[in-house]
């Protein structure tokens, strides 16, 4: 296969990467990620105090996670822009699937 043919079709990583973050990195970001995580376990448990701001608060937080995990451990941010579009839209689709059902539920509760 001649490889000047489908370079340009194929290729999708960037040709100018960056130097990989080392090892301390990686476990910073692992560290802040937990701390992310306890953040949502706890919203979870005190959900009568922190009311209707909950919700939004979680959907923000798994935001900020999904940005860090496919930033850092996927690597996303050494590739080409396409592929940071795929992702990016990956994310905004489930954020309108999740926004019906949350309607969808919310009208269904209103109604009974």
């Amino acid at each position: 296969m001649d490889s000047s043919i489908y370079s340009g079709v194929f290729n999708l990583m960037s040709d100018n990467h960056k130097e990989h973050p080392t090892p301390k990195k990686y476990v910073q970001i692992a560290l802040f990620l937990g701390v992310l995580t306890a953040i949502e376990v706890a919203l979870y448990y005190t959900e009568d105090i922190v009311g209707v701001f909950t919700d939004p608060l979680l959907i923000f937080l798994a935001v900020g996670k999904y940005v860090i995990v496919v930033g850092w451990f996927m690597h996303l941010r050494f590739e080409n822009k396409m592929v940071n579009r795929f992702f990016a839209g990956g994310m905004i689709l489930a954020l309108i699937l999740f926004a019906i059902v949350m309607i969808e539920r919310a009208a269904g509760n209103f109604f009974n």
